[in-house]
């Protein structure tokens, strides 16, 4: 530990010749009482701001009539806050303090723990020392300044009892300074950078398929009036005549032929051909003013038909009959087999196989959605209710600027768990952490139970500094996440192999290792990472290339000018 003073040595010069008795004899050897801090340069941890003090005393020194009040005190602006103080007495002294004895040496180390306030940004830690002898000036323990001695006047006296600005300024003028400034480089990782988005379902080409069946008669290709005046087969001529209003809309139209898996496979096979030929016709015909190709292709039997239509009828042993579908892949087989079931053929012959005779027609529309430019528009219109779930929720990923309102709208009309999930990660990178926890609540009550609302409730809890909450979910949380919790504790080097990017350095500036974080920068041209790296140029010496850093990072970020002007990693460029 560095030296940083010798404290008692200082007041006993000055307090021999203020008239303080029982410290003359301690001025004899001014150099022998040591004062340290650890650490030199206050570090904000956990939110908290800690230290440890450390006085070395040699046997022999301290008077045995002497009482000393020693009090740490964190100055900042505006404020102060005292710790514990420790009184230290010789061993004529009869009070509860910590006995000094004469002839034997004594090292004390106390931790003093403060409570991190923003206004600490810019921060010193001083002690305020307080004698006490039997005889002379200070027969009640007096403050003095500790940087020289000097025993305060009744006009000084006074002003400390009025615990106003002015005896804020004295008791900061009399404290004698362990440790400067406060590196808050912890304050800075960026949790909500690590935030995961749940994924919509989004497509900007959409697949939809009508169909209808013309339906033959058995061993028949050909069709009758009745077979294409159905109500399937007008709904599906309406369906392509309103797509072709559509400019978004592409369709295709084709006729797939079949037979019912009764009979020889041959004549089937020859059979489907024909009810695809004959109902290619009947399409062309139906469909003559509109324009399209019509593509036929035949399918021989419908075995997938066959088993679609006994899965969904009530016909008695249907299991038996599925259980045979799986255990032949011959159709002769199958049929063979199926047609011994001779308690459920019947049903077979008269529920099923008739539906199979049939040629399908399918219209298969591909529907082009809204562009990004055009869902931006809209919402920036206030029409963000035209938009669907899934756009609102590919908009406001693909989108930052409008990512807020389109997931409020999306929440708002859906009360969709994504949405109020994804909505937590837009609060939470604007700083507003409340409102990201009240919006990860709402996503656990719509019904998520999702990897990344799990990690999205540690993170929004890392941020805030509730590093307890956020262990529960850090539990169960990925990689990243448990590094971030472990960072935010100050365990940098357990953190630093599972991040990257600009929260990895972040870690390695705190480990000390400039240069791996300088790597961990390429690429990154935002504001906040220049600022890192005019904190590592100030820290390697480099003060030309801090300030440029400094001067980029104010540019596309005005506020980090005030931020600098406390920041005790850049005091060299001031």
């Amino acid at each position: 530990m560095k030296k940083i003073l010798s404290l008692i040595a200082v007041l006993a010069v000055a307090l021999t010749l203020s008239s303080c008795n029982c410290f003359k004899k301690m001025a004899k050897d001014p150099a022998a009482i040591q004062v340290s801090c650890t650490p030199e340069v206050l570090t904000l941890n956990n939110g908290k701001i800690v230290a440890d003090i450390t006085a070395s005393i040699p046997a022999g020194y301290f008077n045995k009539k002497a009482a000393l009040k020693v009090t740490p005190v964190l100055f900042f602006e505006g404020g102060a806050v005292a710790g514990e103080t420790l009184l230290l007495q010789g061993e004529k002294i009869a009070s509860n303090g910590m006995v000094v004895k004469s002839k034997e040496a004594m090292s004390i180390t106390r931790r003093v723990e403060f409570d991190y306030q923003p206004a600490m940004d810019a921060c010193a830690l001083k002690l305020l020392v307080e004698v006490k002898c039997k005889s002379g000036k200070c027969k009640e323990f007096t403050l003095i300044n500790a940087n020289n001695g000097a025993i305060l006047s009744q006009n000084q006296l006074a002003i400390l009892a009025t615990n106003g600005n002015a005896a804020y300024t004295l008791k900061n003028e009399c404290g004698l300074q362990v440790a400067v400034g406060l590196n808050t480089l912890q304050k800075d990782i960026d949790f909500a950078v690590a935030m995961a988005p749940e994924a919509n379902n989004y497509r900007n080409v959409t697949t939809s398929v009508v169909t209808a069946d013309l339906v033959y008669k058995i061993n028949s290709s050909k069709l009758t009036k009745k077979a294409t005046a159905t109500d399937e087969v007008a709904a599906l001529k309406a369906s392509v005549e309103s797509n072709l209003q559509n400019d978004r809309a592409s369709q295709t139209v084709y006729v797939n032929g079949y037979a019912s898996p009764d009979g020889p496979e041959k004549f089937n096979d020859k059979l489907s051909s024909k009810r695809s030929q004959s109902g290619l016709e009947a399409v062309q015909k139906l469909l003559k003013d509109t324009g399209l190709n019509i593509d036929a292709a035949a399918y021989g039997e419908d075995w997938d038909g066959f088993k679609a239509a006994v899965a969904a009828s009530n016909i008695q042993d249907k299991d038996l009959i599925l259980q045979v579908l799986s255990m032949y892949s011959s159709a002769a087989e199958r049929e063979k087999e199926i047609k011994n079931l001779a308690s459920v053929f019947g049903a077979l012959k008269t529920e099923v196989l008739p539906q199979l005779r049939r040629a399908q027609i399918v219209n298969s529309i591909d529907l082009t959605g809204k562009t990004d430019a055009e869902m931006v528009a809209l919402i920036n219109a206030g029409n963000a209710s035209e938009l669907n779930l899934e756009e609102l929720l590919h908009i406001a990923e693909v989108q930052p600027a409008v990512a807020e309102v389109a997931l409020k709208a999306a929440v708002n009309k859906y009360g969709d768990a994504r949405a109020y999930n994804n909505l937590a990660i837009v609060l939470a990178k604007q700083g507003d952490y409340a409102g990201a926890l009240k919006a990860l609540d709402s996503a656990a009550k719509a019904g998520s139970k999702s990897e990344e609302l799990n990690n999205n409730y540690a993170l929004v809890y890392l941020a805030m500094g509730e590093t307890d909450k956020a262990a529960e979910y850090a539990k169960g949380a990925n990689a990243e996440v448990k590094a971030l919790a472990a960072a935010a504790k100050g365990e940098y080097s357990a953190a630093v192999n599972n991040l990257e990017g600009y929260n990895a350095a972040i870690a390695q500036v705190q480990e000390g290792k400039l240069a791996a974080a300088k790597s961990s920068l390429n690429g990154d041209q935002s504001a906040k990472a220049d600022y890192l790296r005019a904190v590592i140029a100030a820290k390697e010496g480099n003060i030309s290339a801090a300030k440029a850093a400094l001067q980029s990072a104010i540019a596309k970020d005005a506020s980090l000018a005030k931020k600098a002007a406390k920041d005790v990693n850049l005091a060299a460029l001031r």
